[in-house]
Parts: structure tokens; sequence; C-alpha cells
């Protein structure tokens, strides 16, 4: 229902992904977590150009590595 309704597009009330998430950056191993992070980062100081989510608050990076050895959920506010 939220992908038919479009609420997890960067106009919608829970965007997802919306720099196209990290095979669109060639999924970059190892750096991943990374990448995540930076783009929380610059949609929360409303740096992510054409990508920026209208006033977010809050943003949810997730990250599963090692074949799933690991994983980590980091929040970010501002």
């Amino acid at each position: 229902d939220l992908i038919k309704s479009k609420e997890t597009y960067k106009e919608g009330s829970i965007p997802v992904n919306v720099d196209g998430g990290l095979l669109s950056k060639g999924h970059p191993i190892g750096a991943t977590g990374g990448s995540q992070v930076r783009t929380i980062v610059l949609q929360l100081r409303g740096e992510a150009g054409d990508m920026q989510v209208k006033d977010p608050e809050i943003g949810l990076v997730h990250n599963i590595g090692g074949v799933g050895l690991y994983g980590n959920v980091s929040i970010f506010g501002r």
C-alpha cells in the first residue's frame, strides 16, 4: 500500500532511497555505511540538491555486512 500510494517517494510521507540506493552507486563494498550516512546528513542539512526531501527531521540508516555477520541501525535527527 505504501508503494502504490507513493508514500515512499521523495514527495511522500516516508521517503525511502531518494538517492537511488547503493546499487545506483555501484554498491561500494566497505564504503556502504559511509555513503548512507552522507546521504542522511545532506538531507538533514538541506544540501541534497535534486534529491532533497522537504523538511526532513529524522533519518534512518540500516546496514548489514559480512554476509549477514553484523548489522547496524543508526538514527539521525536535527
